[in-house]
């Protein structure tokens, strides 16, 4: 089961990208001093993944204060820093979770139907605390059901 509101999420490593470059980073040490959102997303460049990011660049999330905000996907990192220089947003991260490890850790992995041996992460949010304590978790229980932003916006200001 995917993690749970006062559940704390696994530690992790993984190659994460700012845009430019990656190195072998942990969860923890990606976190803001608040915390941060952590967002599972299939791939970096499907037409879901571009319509939800671009809504945070508008909403501000790069502006949030001492909140990391970090993407998960299945994408390597050069494809990872390809779609951080298209949104032009430096206060996001990728964790690039090529073998779908991450999402594995987190029980998100799902195999995709009509997609031959292709398994993504479930759509889903979390807003952890800095000691990876979830204050706000959302798994989408479809494909392209939109993200819950106000909710999770509300649980970054709690932080």
């Amino acid at each position: 089961m995917p993690p749970i509101e006062g559940e704390t999420v696994p530690e992790f490593e993984a190659l994460l990208c700012d845009g430019e470059t990656f190195r072998s980073t942990a969860l923890s040490a990606a976190l803001g001093e608040r915390g941060g959102v952590v967002i599972a997303t299939g791939f970096a460049f499907s037409a879901i993944a571009q319509n939800w990011w671009k809504q945070f660049v508008r909403a501000g999330w790069g502006e949030f204060e001492d909140v990391a905000v970090l993407g998960i996907s299945r994408d390597g990192p050069y494809a990872q820093n390809e779609f951080l220089r298209w949104l032009d947003e430096p206060g996001f991260r990728f964790f690039a979770d090529v073998d779908g490890e991450v999402s594995e850790s987190l029980e998100l992995l799902a195999d995709r139907d009509h997609m031959a041996n292709v398994s993504t992460p479930w759509r889903s949010a979390f807003v952890l605390d800095a000691d990876r304590e979830v204050q706000y978790a959302f798994v989408a229980d479809d494909w392209i059901s939109p993200l819950p932003r106000e909710e999770i916006e509300a649980a970054v200001a709690e932080l």
